[in-house]
């Protein structure tokens, strides 16, 4: 699944393309994602100006001056800049036209992405209201953590996968900064005390920025704004490297399932 520093690297690979340029036309070829594209979306769209191009979690948010596109990437899809004229293929489910001659174009594979539309201020819509605080925002901190944490039941790679406690960090970088900070995922979060929770903000920080320099992580189907992979697999400590030593220690790394994910750490390096 696309996750923070992918759906980021999206953002800032569109924003050129798009951002001033007027709506054409919409072309919705399939409307049944995960949420059906609303019937009112072209009419609303047409016409319109993309006055920003900014990011919540992993929602991208398209604002024009009478509202706003809300899209989601789902499980395995991708917004590209592409000529009009390209021939969209059966998995491309969209295409946001633009005066520019390019479109902006939807592919989804699973269809468990969503193009939704807002009159509202979108952080106020339902899917966006009750998200944590952006992990590389001022707002996140391990002070914030360890109030957060204090007293939870859960590990601590599932609390960090909650939504409600930080926005769009995603399994593979959870999984990644535990790793850096030298926590195993199963701990208590509850238990974790504040110069560990210091420790472990640092590194998520430091590891989604690391992400963000190599343009995400390919492991299946992410593909940027032009079609490129992301490259932060190939320095990938932890995640998908079961039976491997560990970069650090020579420790084969080990997996475990935890709910309905894989959490990898090293036994020595993570405590």
């Amino acid at each position: 699944m696309p996750e923070l520093p992918e759906v980021e690297t999206t953002r800032r690979g569109i924003e050129p393309h798009v951002l001033g340029r007027t709506v054409t036309r919409l072309i919705v070829r399939n409307p049944r994602l995960r949420w059906r594209v609303p019937a009112k979306l072209e009419k609303e769209l047409a016409g319109q100006i993309i006055e920003s191009v900014t990011r919540r979690g992993k929602y991208l948010l398209l604002a024009t001056a009478t509202g706003t596109a809300i899209l989601h990437l789902g499980m395995s899809g991708s917004l590209r800049v592409v000529a009009r004229t390209l021939p969209a293929d059966k998995y491309d489910h969209v295409d946001i036209v633009l005066d520019s001659g390019d479109c902006l174009r939807l592919r989804d594979p699973r269809r468990f992405g969503a193009l939704l539309w807002t009159r509202d201020d979108p952080l106020r819509h339902k899917l966006l209201k009750h998200l944590g605080p952006e992990p590389l925002g001022p707002d996140f901190s391990g002070q914030y953590l360890y109030k957060k944490l204090h007293g939870r039941q859960r590990n601590i790679r599932d609390s960090l996968l909650d939504s409600h406690l930080v926005a769009g960090i995603g399994n593979i970088y959870a999984n990644e900064a535990l790793f850096a900070a030298g926590i195993r995922p199963t701990r208590h979060a509850g238990k974790i005390s504040r110069a560990v929770c210091d420790r472990l903000a640092k590194a998520i920080h430091e590891t989604l920025e690391r992400a963000l320099r190599a343009g995400g992580t390919t492991l299946r189907d992410f593909r940027d704004s032009r079609g490129r992979p992301g490259y932060f697999q190939l320095s990938l400590n932890v995640y998908g490297r079961e039976n491997q030593p560990c970069r650090s220690c020579g420790t084969p790394i080990r997996a475990r399932r935890l709910g309905q994910r894989s959490a990898f750490c090293c036994p020595k390096c993570q405590r």
